[in-house]
């Protein structure tokens, strides 16, 4: 709640504001049965109607209503813009947040679990937000105004109504407890169904391959039937507010009525008085009923808040130290210095790995799948920093060199192709943004991307869908080498480059390589042993250690491990 109204605290005027709209509501409300009292007073005993008064009752009411409807209509835009504000902030915080988090916060999560905290559980956090912020100032106005009226008219029946009243809060109390839980697993159900659909959606090729679309449906069919067991448990609980509140309410009227009854025939009050007391119990009551209301559904609400702040508030990526030094024109020269990692503390992988690498070096990385190959491009980037050792990059740590100029001195060329929505200018030029339209175009011919986008419909201008689904593989993959040309940088990294790539086009590309690569020093895992058979230096690596290095030949001649792995390539 807390970090609720710190995101609040920024719109305080407007909320004054909705509060004094509240006020002005409630009091325009609260006459309405006084002057319905005064008429009542002014038709009771047989001929005894005084039509001009009742008149000008009318014309007050009619006032009154009208000052209530206008207030309530400036307290609803007030409350709505509010939200409206808080929700952006709060995405908007998330989202920043989302940037700035280590790798290791996303690879541990579910994108559509991330997906569901950033849009599901927001929007219904807005929507009890709007709900708290529309009745519960309403509420709460009205149950105080309606105090100092009904004191004013009997301080007995004022007296029993308060006597009355903690009965009503006691059940709402008990209620919103019990649903406070089932809002909670309902909503970490909907972040698991939401990653659920996303993996299938994404992946939806795969699952068609593999004839899995029983499966995922027998899987979905298990999630949202325990969803909507948890969902109706919550609104179940959540609904015996109102009717157990109204319940209590309705005997405190009761109570009034008989009370009040009394009363007027004693002459105590009269009966304009009694009609006027009994209006005043129904609206005392009424926001009992509609603040229990709002009290479950700002639980449900706090409940996805909580989601949502677990990412703002979450520990981010460990900042540059004051002193870190900015990479300028890096030579090349690497080296792992007694270097230990694991994902997992219990598991190890790499363990004490020692490697020098000079200037303009061609490294390439080989091995089975799990020895350690990205890892070690993972570390060598600081997507994650060593548990033990250092990696110097021309006699400087890494963990105190800024992370920008760590990254922009590497270029990458992944396995997996990222490619966003928009053209294929802005896709190539996203590598070098103050590059001209030649540079570029020059870039594209390199990677041999050229020629297949001049026949696109509209050549560079032509609109790719979310990750390029409109292109085929390797044409995704061209569009990264291109990218990964054009902003020439110190020392590269080639994970898989070609691996989506055709015989034919990579051997071109292996050119175009060779050209980018010379005086470079570059980094390439690889799964055909064919396409490094160049390498200045070959690590073959096995269970997060390099057990063998060497050129290609020597590595033949050796007969180890790397020998065995070309056999099988051949």
């Amino acid at each position: 709640m807390k970090q609720v109204l710190r995101y609040l605290r920024k719109y305080t005027i407007l909320l004054m504001l909705s509060v004094v709209c509240a006020i002005v509501t409630t009091i325009a409300s609260l006459y309405i049965p006084i002057f319905t009292g005064d008429a009542i007073d002014c038709i009771i005993g047989e001929g005894n109607v005084d039509f001009p008064a009742i008149a000008g009752i009318l014309t007050k009411i009619g006032i009154a209503i009208a000052i209530a409807a206008v207030s309530q209509w400036c307290m609803g835009l007030l409350n709505n813009t509010v939200t409206c504000r808080v929700v952006h902030d709060m995405r908007r915080d998330a989202f920043a947040k989302l940037e700035r988090l280590p790798l290791k916060y996303i690879d541990g999560r579910s994108s559509g679990e991330i997906v569901s905290r950033m849009i599901a559980d927001v929007d219904q956090f807005s929507e009890g937000l709007l709900m708290g912020m529309t009745q519960f100032f309403t509420g709460i106005m009205t149950i105080l105004m309606t105090l100092i009226f009904m004191f004013r008219l009997s301080t007995g029946i004022t007296g029993m109504v308060v006597l009355l009243t903690p009965i009503s809060l006691v059940v709402a109390a008990v209620i919103a407890r019990k649903s406070h839980h089932l809002f909670a697993a309902q909503s970490k159900l909907r972040g698991v169904q939401t990653g659920f659909i996303d993996e299938m959606i994404g992946n939806q090729k795969v699952v068609m391959a593999f004839h899995r679309q029983e499966n995922a449906i027998q899987t979905f069919e298990k999630q949202n039937e325990e969803y909507r067991r948890i969902s109706l448990k919550a609104i179940f609980a959540s609904s015996t507010t109102n009717p157990a509140t109204r319940f209590v309410n309705g005997l405190i009227y009761a109570a009034v009525g008989m009370f009040g009854g009394f009363l007027a025939i004693r002459r105590v009050i009269t009966v304009g008085e009694l009609s006027c007391f009994l209006s005043y119990a129904s609206q005392y009551t009424k926001p009992f009923n509609e603040i229990s209301g709002v009290v479950t559904e700002m639980q449900n609400a706090l409940v996805c808040a909580k989601r949502v702040f677990e990412i703002i508030y979450a520990e981010p990526e460990k900042p540059d130290e004051p002193d870190a030094v900015c990479l300028r024109d890096v030579n090349g020269n690497v080296e792992f210095q007694d270097v230990s990692f694991s994902y997992i503390p219990e598991q190890k992988l790499i363990e004490h790995l020692n490697l020098s690498v000079k200037p303009g070096q061609k490294i390439a990385i080989v091995g089975p799948t799990g020895c350690g190959k990205t890892t070690l491009i993972n570390l060598l980037m600081r997507f994650y920093d060593t548990t033990e050792g250092r990696i110097l990059i021309d006699g400087h740590d890494t963990k105190k060199c800024t992370r920008e100029s760590l990254r922009t001195t590497f270029g990458m060329v992944l396995q997996e192709t990222w490619i966003r929505s928009g053209t294929i200018r802005e896709n190539i030029m996203m590598g070098n943004p103050d590059a001209t339209e030649e540079e570029m175009i020059e870039a594209a011919k390199a990677s041999y991307a050229h020629n297949f986008i001049r026949r696109l419909p509209r050549g560079y201008d032509t609109v790719m869908s979310e990750d390029g689904g409109n292109l085929s593989q390797g044409q995704k993959q061209l569009l990264c080498i291109a990218r990964v040309m054009l902003c020439h940088p110190d020392m590269l990294i080639l994970d898989e480059a070609t691996s989506s790539i055709d015989t034919r086009t990579e051997i071109k590309i292996q050119k175009a390589f060779a050209a980018l690569m010379k005086g470079r020093t570059s980094f390439i895992v690889a799964h055909r042993l064919t396409t490094i058979q160049d390498a200045d230096v070959i690590l073959v690596m096995k269970d997060g250690n390099v057990i063998e290095q060497g050129t290609h030949d020597d590595l033949l001649r050796a007969g180890g491990f790397y020998a065995s792995l070309y056999a099988s390539n051949m």
